[in-house]
């Protein structure tokens, strides 16, 4: 399974494509940082991270996009900043017919780490290892996309399992 993660921001998107499967190594594809100077206006800034995102779709060709959900935070401008480059990942798969998925930053943790509540420094470290890195991948928004991507590969494939094996047994009924 190939899997494109996208950790949503406006100055800052991570992009990261993991390829694997639950009980096998997991390979590092791709991975990058989409910036954008915070000066410039809003609408270049979401049209420039919309770009990345599409060209990294129609370079790599995920399986899935596993984009990270957004949820509340004390500064309002940094969330609807964080949920519009999540629409714009969300649309752009969409838009090709890729599945697309969402994973709170806790599930993404529990994944990746064993705790939900690890900070950025865990989860790069353990990026690191579970991808065989030289180093850990820097800003913390491309470890973030990664982990996404990490997360997606090992829950997707038994939450999509699960949900198989529910509607064979509504079928059955």
């Amino acid at each position: 399974m190939r899997v494109l993660g996208v950790d949503p921001g406006v100055t800052r998107c991570g992009i990261g494509v993991v390829d694997g499967a639950p009980g096998r190594p997991l390979t590092l594809v791709y991975v990058d940082v989409a910036r954008t100077p915070p000066d410039a206006p809003a609408g270049e800034r979401l049209l420039a991270q919309a770009d990345a995102i599409e060209a990294a779709i129609a370079q790599h060709r995920p399986d899935v996009v596993a984009v990270e959900r957004v949820f509340s935070q004390h500064n309002v401008r940094t969330v609807m900043g964080t949920a519009q480059v999540a629409g714009l990942a969300m649309v752009a798969a969409t838009r090709v017919g890729i599945p697309v998925v969402l994973h709170t930053p806790s599930e993404v943790k529990a994944a990746v780490t064993g705790s939900g509540s690890a900070d950025k420094a865990q989860v790069g470290a353990m990026v690191t290892r579970l991808l065989r890195l030289a180093e850990m991948p820097k800003p913390a928004d491309a470890a973030d996309a990664l982990a996404l991507a990490i997360c997606h590969v090992w829950r997707g494939s038994a939450q999509s399992r699960l949900a198989t094996a529910v509607q064979a047994a509504r079928a059955h009924r």
